[in-house]
């Protein structure tokens, strides 16, 4: 049975790691697409060589699972930007075609 003193400081661990989480969720997602790729690969590369605690592997693979996610972000955008340029494109090329389109 834990104490009341002992239950405190749990908690006040566990807030202040869910902050630390928090505050290393949202610098990932101020990283560009290219700073946050080449922060993975360096992250993979690390656990792919060991040679780290439980600890330090656990906290690289979270930080590796936020950077592939701010990456995975980047390109969905990069995406929805090139389906909505071909889009206009196609749609400006039919009203060409039909003599809609503004001369």
């Amino acid at each position: 049975m834990t104490s009341k003193t002992e239950q405190t400081g749990q908690t006040g661990q566990t807030g202040q790691a869910a902050g630390a989480a928090g505050r290393a969720e949202a610098a990932a997602e101020a990283l560009g697409y290219e700073q946050a790729r080449d922060e993975l690969i360096e992250v993979v590369r690390r656990l792919e060589t060991g040679g780290t605690t439980l600890e330090e592997s656990l906290a690289l693979w979270e930080r590796g699972e936020e950077l592939a996610k701010v990456c995975r972000s980047r390109l969905d955008g990069a995406r929805a930007r090139l389906d909505a340029a071909l889009a206009e494109e196609t749609a400006g090329a039919g009203r060409a075609e039909d003599g809609s389109g503004d001369l």
